[in-house]
């Protein structure tokens, strides 16, 4: 059963703009860690105190996470997404204006709150627009957007910064997520709000049965508390911190590593951070299609989205150590891109996992859920590799202690992620006549 030339207008729509939107979110996350060394040096910083400001956004970014899911499946993804990225563009566009540590932290954590819809909201769109054996593949697209945004940001990001001010770069990319803000709010439309013929219906439902029977109210609060009861919630939620902790210490310290540790100038590391983001996108993209593979080849939709998700953190790990060991600059380069391959193979999988593993009305609660793990972790990150560079002048054991984290969470999804996550039936209503008063 195919999809009308309406509902793959609608698909092509969504997943245009969620991924603009994710390569805008990145540039706007990375535009710190492309100018770390310049403003360290124009405010007066410490590793140490660098760490804690790239630490603003992914700690607000977290706790953003728990009520953001439960507001996109109440709100969907047309208002959430559309009001976070106009806030997340705004505190970008003020970032230019600060003058003290104090301020340009205020900046980054608002930048993580208006930056918390982004991903549940993927998920929950690709869950309603999307067939169950059909997700695997709009998904690696979309979330390519977290190694596209990286990789075309140091360069663009650079040449802005160099060419202008490190101000004139948050301002432009500020404004330029106002934009597509408004061109989201304006072009997209809940699927609740779309009229749809059976034809697309069924097609809509088609190997989902079960979902689509689930499918009805967004969850209250005890559906949703409810969540955490569940063992493959837990795993998600452990499992997601190695991926993220890991992708967090490449995106906020890779550039300054380049510099400080390789010995490259600000201009060379612009376009030699690219490189391990290029590969990446190989990866993201990679991991759906090997998804909905091995779906159709008989495997379960969780297992088909977990192998790809244990098989990337175990790789991420084994190519980060001799990344970290080799002296030979190039040679690091090119662990690391292995690493990056395999750590987004990892990232995509499991925003994949998410669409299949839970009824429509709790996919982005989930989604929230799974982000506040990765990105609580995440918030680690920075701090943990600004206070060793601080103290062994290195960044070895900074690498190396995330390829252990990514080890462990590899066995969370292996161990805890077996079954699909339930909504129990909604508390009914006591009867008028039942309630004393």
């Amino acid at each position: 059963m195919q999809a009308s030339s309406k509902l793959r207008r609608i698909q092509r729509l969504s997943i245009f703009f969620l991924t603009l939107a994710g390569c805008i979110n990145y540039l706007d996350r990375s535009a710190l860690s492309v100018a770390n060394s310049t403003i360290r040096g124009e405010l007066d910083l410490s590793a140490a105190q660098m760490g804690l400001l790239l630490s603003a956004f992914s700690m607000s970014y977290a706790f953003a996470q728990l009520p953001v899911g439960m507001l996109l499946d109440r709100l969907g993804a047309r208002l959430m997404l559309g009001v976070g990225m106009l806030l997340w563009s705004v505190a970008q566009l003020g970032a230019g204006f600060v003058h003290t540590f104090q301020q340009f932290f205020v900046a980054r954590a608002l930048l993580g709150v208006g930056e918390a819809p982004q991903f549940p909201a993927g998920a929950k769109v690709i869950g309603e627009w999307f067939a169950l054996r059909d997700r695997g593949a709009p998904t690696g697209i979309f979330v390519a957007c977290t190694t596209i945004g990286p990789a075309i940001a140091p360069p663009v990001l650079t040449w802005l910064m160099l060419s202008m001010s490190w101000r004139e770069m948050f301002i432009i990319t500020g404004a330029f997520g106002i934009l597509v803000s408004l061109g989201w709010y304006a072009a997209y439309r809940n699927r609740s709000e779309v009229t749809l013929d059976a034809a697309d219906e069924a097609h809509l439902n088609q190997g989902a049965q079960e979902e689509a029977a689930a499918h009805g109210a967004p969850l209250d609060g005890a559906q949703w508390r409810s969540l955490f009861t569940q063992r493959t919630t837990w795993g998600m939620l452990f499992g997601f911190m190695g991926v993220i902790y890991m992708v967090w210490l490449y995106l906020t310290w890779l550039p300054a590593y380049l510099e400080h540790e390789r010995g490259m100038s600000i201009a060379k590391a612009g376009w030699v951070v690219a490189i391990p983001y290029l590969f990446g996108t190989v990866g993201m993209v990679g991991s759906g299609y090997i998804a909905d593979w091995l779906y159709s080849k008989g495997m379960s939709a969780i297992t088909s989205r977990k192998w790809p998700i244990c098989v990337g953190l175990v790789g991420a790990a084994a190519a980060t150590v001799p990344a970290a060991l080799t002296p030979s600059a190039w040679l690091a380069i090119a662990f690391i891109s292995l690493a990056m391959l395999f750590l987004n193979m990892a990232s995509g999988g499991a925003w994949s996992l998410v669409s299949v593993v839970a009824p429509r009305q709790a996919v982005a609660s989930l989604g929230g859920i799974q982000n506040f793990g990765g990105f609580l972790a995440g918030s680690a990150a920075p701090i943990v590799t600004g206070l060793v560079v601080d103290h062994t002048h290195s960044f070895v054991y900074a690498l190396i202690a995330s390829a252990a984290v990514a080890l462990c969470s590899a066995l969370a999804y292996l161990i805890l992620v077996r079954q699909p996550v339930a909504v129990r039936a909604p508390e009914p209503a006591l009867p008028l006549a039942a309630v004393k008063i």
